[in-house]
Protein backbone atom coordinates (compact mmCIF):
# COMPACT_ATOMS: atom_id res chain seq x y z
CA UNK A 1 0.00 0.00 0.00
CA UNK A 2 2.61 2.54 0.81
CA UNK A 3 4.39 1.59 -2.20
CA UNK A 4 1.43 2.54 -4.26
CA UNK A 5 0.90 5.63 -2.30
CA UNK A 6 4.85 6.56 -3.08
CA UNK A 7 4.49 5.25 -6.95
CA UNK A 8 1.46 7.59 -7.68
CA UNK A 9 3.25 10.66 -5.69
CA UNK A 10 6.34 10.14 -7.78
CA UNK A 11 4.08 10.00 -10.83
CA UNK A 12 2.15 12.94 -10.02
CA UNK A 13 5.18 14.52 -9.21
CA UNK A 14 7.02 14.10 -12.73
CA UNK A 15 3.51 14.97 -14.14
CA UNK A 16 3.70 18.29 -12.25
CA UNK A 17 7.00 19.29 -13.47
CA UNK A 18 5.81 18.62 -16.89
CA UNK A 19 3.01 20.70 -16.83
CA UNK A 20 4.94 23.60 -15.03
CA UNK A 21 8.07 23.19 -17.84
CA UNK A 22 5.48 23.42 -20.88
CA UNK A 23 4.04 26.61 -19.34
CA UNK A 24 6.87 28.21 -18.35
CA UNK A 25 8.36 27.39 -21.84
CA UNK A 26 5.18 29.10 -23.39
CA UNK A 27 4.41 31.99 -20.60
CA UNK A 28 7.21 32.40 -18.51
CA UNK A 29 7.44 31.71 -14.60
CA UNK A 30 5.65 34.27 -13.31
CA UNK A 31 2.36 32.42 -15.26
CA UNK A 32 2.53 29.37 -13.09
CA UNK A 33 -0.64 29.08 -10.72
CA UNK A 34 -1.09 26.72 -8.32
CA UNK A 35 -4.77 26.22 -9.18
CA UNK A 36 -4.03 25.81 -13.24
CA UNK A 37 -1.65 23.47 -12.82
CA UNK A 38 -3.75 21.06 -10.71
CA UNK A 39 -6.48 21.20 -13.04
CA UNK A 40 -4.28 20.00 -15.75
CA UNK A 41 -2.70 17.62 -13.82
CA UNK A 42 -6.02 16.25 -12.70
CA UNK A 43 -5.81 16.79 -8.98
CA UNK A 44 -6.60 19.01 -6.03
CA UNK A 45 -4.58 21.74 -5.63
CA UNK A 46 -3.58 20.28 -1.58
CA UNK A 47 -2.02 18.09 -3.88
CA UNK A 48 0.68 20.01 -5.56
CA UNK A 49 1.87 20.94 -1.67
CA UNK A 50 1.99 17.16 -1.04
CA UNK A 51 4.54 16.85 -3.25
CA UNK A 52 6.38 19.98 -3.25
CA UNK A 53 6.95 22.31 -0.25
CA UNK A 54 5.85 25.29 -2.10
CA UNK A 55 5.23 26.86 -6.05
CA UNK A 56 9.00 27.84 -6.28
CA UNK A 57 10.14 24.46 -5.24
CA UNK A 58 8.20 23.15 -7.99
CA UNK A 59 10.49 25.68 -10.39
CA UNK A 60 13.43 24.99 -8.69
CA UNK A 61 12.64 21.03 -10.47
CA UNK A 62 11.94 23.03 -13.52
CA UNK A 63 15.19 24.29 -13.40
CA UNK A 64 16.95 21.73 -12.12
CA UNK A 65 15.83 19.43 -15.58
CA UNK A 66 17.12 22.75 -17.48
CA UNK A 67 20.56 23.18 -15.87
CA UNK A 68 20.60 19.51 -17.18
CA UNK A 69 19.57 20.46 -20.74
CA UNK A 70 22.25 23.67 -20.79
CA UNK A 71 25.17 21.67 -19.30
CA UNK A 72 24.66 19.43 -21.63
CA UNK A 73 24.57 21.85 -24.72
CA UNK A 74 27.79 23.49 -23.71
CA UNK A 75 29.33 20.00 -23.32
CA UNK A 76 28.50 19.43 -26.92
CA UNK A 77 29.59 22.35 -27.80
CA UNK A 78 32.81 21.39 -27.41
CA UNK A 79 32.86 17.76 -27.69
CA UNK A 80 34.43 17.88 -31.53
CA UNK A 81 36.74 20.41 -30.66
CA UNK A 82 37.82 18.75 -27.23
CA UNK A 83 41.59 18.88 -28.13
CA UNK A 84 41.74 23.03 -29.24
CA UNK A 85 43.41 25.46 -27.80
CA UNK A 86 41.58 26.54 -23.55
CA UNK A 87 40.11 29.74 -25.77
CA UNK A 88 38.39 28.31 -28.08
CA UNK A 89 36.87 25.85 -26.22
CA UNK A 90 35.79 28.69 -23.75
CA UNK A 91 34.40 30.44 -27.34
CA UNK A 92 32.98 27.86 -27.96
CA UNK A 93 31.53 26.74 -24.41
CA UNK A 94 30.10 30.40 -24.37
CA UNK A 95 28.52 30.51 -27.89
CA UNK A 96 26.29 26.88 -27.03
CA UNK A 97 25.33 29.04 -23.78
CA UNK A 98 23.93 31.93 -26.23
CA UNK A 99 22.41 29.46 -28.54
CA UNK A 100 20.48 27.19 -25.52
CA UNK A 101 19.25 31.03 -24.26
CA UNK A 102 18.25 32.06 -27.78
CA UNK A 103 16.44 28.59 -28.45
CA UNK A 104 14.70 28.57 -24.73
CA UNK A 105 14.66 32.01 -23.54
CA UNK A 106 12.16 31.55 -20.85
CA UNK A 107 13.35 28.13 -18.95
CA UNK A 108 16.35 30.17 -19.23
CA UNK A 109 15.63 33.19 -17.48
CA UNK A 110 13.70 31.13 -14.92
CA UNK A 111 16.48 30.00 -13.62
CA UNK A 112 17.85 33.06 -12.50
CA UNK A 113 13.92 34.11 -11.04
CA UNK A 114 13.86 31.92 -8.17
CA UNK A 115 14.69 33.94 -5.49
CA UNK A 116 17.79 32.86 -4.31
CA UNK A 117 21.18 34.28 -2.81
CA UNK A 118 24.14 32.71 -1.31
CA UNK A 119 22.51 33.07 2.33
CA UNK A 120 19.63 31.23 0.88
CA UNK A 121 19.07 27.42 1.80
CA UNK A 122 19.33 25.82 -1.38
CA UNK A 123 18.78 22.09 -2.81
CA UNK A 124 22.19 20.11 -2.54
CA UNK A 125 21.13 18.79 -5.93
CA UNK A 126 20.86 22.48 -7.04
CA UNK A 127 23.94 23.64 -6.13
CA UNK A 128 25.49 20.43 -7.59
CA UNK A 129 24.25 20.98 -10.97
CA UNK A 130 25.33 24.59 -10.68
CA UNK A 131 28.72 23.09 -9.67
CA UNK A 132 28.95 20.75 -12.30
CA UNK A 133 28.49 23.64 -14.85
CA UNK A 134 31.39 25.95 -13.52
CA UNK A 135 33.52 22.60 -13.45
CA UNK A 136 32.72 22.28 -17.11
CA UNK A 137 34.41 26.09 -17.38
CA UNK A 138 36.90 25.72 -15.02
CA UNK A 139 38.60 23.12 -17.53
CA UNK A 140 40.35 25.19 -19.96
CA UNK A 141 40.88 27.69 -17.61
CA UNK A 142 42.91 25.82 -15.45
CA UNK A 143 45.03 24.81 -18.70
CA UNK A 144 45.09 28.65 -19.60
CA UNK A 145 47.22 28.97 -16.38
CA UNK A 146 48.53 25.99 -14.13
CA UNK A 147 50.18 27.64 -11.67
CA UNK A 148 46.86 29.27 -10.33
CA UNK A 149 45.49 28.02 -6.90
CA UNK A 150 41.89 26.66 -6.85
CA UNK A 151 40.37 28.97 -5.39
CA UNK A 152 41.72 31.34 -8.20
CA UNK A 153 40.43 29.46 -10.73
CA UNK A 154 36.76 29.37 -9.03
CA UNK A 155 36.65 32.89 -8.77
CA UNK A 156 37.75 33.32 -12.47
CA UNK A 157 35.35 30.54 -13.45
CA UNK A 158 32.15 32.93 -11.89
CA UNK A 159 33.65 35.82 -13.26
CA UNK A 160 33.94 34.61 -16.65
CA UNK A 161 29.75 33.26 -16.05
CA UNK A 162 28.66 36.56 -15.30
CA UNK A 163 30.57 38.59 -17.78
CA UNK A 164 28.80 36.09 -20.53
CA UNK A 165 25.68 35.30 -18.76
CA UNK A 166 25.58 39.68 -18.69
CA UNK A 167 26.48 40.07 -22.29
CA UNK A 168 23.31 37.35 -23.15
CA UNK A 169 21.15 38.79 -20.80
CA UNK A 170 21.50 42.34 -21.93
CA UNK A 171 21.20 41.65 -25.55
CA UNK A 172 18.06 38.77 -25.02
CA UNK A 173 16.14 41.87 -22.89
CA UNK A 174 17.03 44.23 -25.94
CA UNK A 175 18.45 46.71 -23.10
CA UNK A 176 20.01 49.89 -24.16
CA UNK A 177 23.57 49.00 -23.27
CA UNK A 178 22.50 45.48 -25.05
CA UNK A 179 23.70 44.19 -28.86
CA UNK A 180 21.87 42.42 -30.96
CA UNK A 181 22.64 37.87 -31.82
CA UNK A 182 25.43 38.51 -34.04
CA UNK A 183 27.21 41.35 -32.07
CA UNK A 184 27.05 39.42 -28.62
CA UNK A 185 28.89 36.51 -30.62
CA UNK A 186 31.53 38.88 -31.24
CA UNK A 187 31.53 40.60 -27.69
CA UNK A 188 32.23 37.09 -26.34
CA UNK A 189 34.78 36.35 -28.90
CA UNK A 190 36.45 39.49 -27.93
CA UNK A 191 36.36 39.30 -23.82
CA UNK A 192 37.66 35.45 -23.28
CA UNK A 193 40.19 36.15 -26.13
CA UNK A 194 41.14 39.23 -23.66
CA UNK A 195 41.10 37.52 -20.58
CA UNK A 196 43.20 34.57 -21.92
CA UNK A 197 45.84 37.25 -23.53
CA UNK A 198 46.34 38.52 -20.41
CA UNK A 199 46.84 34.79 -18.16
Amino acid sequence: MARDTEKRRAELRERLIDIAEAQIQEHGSASLRARALAEEAGCAVGAIYNVFTDMPGLQLAVNGRTFARLGARVTDAVAERADAPPVERLILMAKGYLAFAVENPKLWRALFEVEMTSDSEVPEWYMRDLSQLFAIIAGPLSELDPNATEDEIELRTRALFSSVHGIVLLGLERRISGVPIPRMESMIDYLLRSFASGN
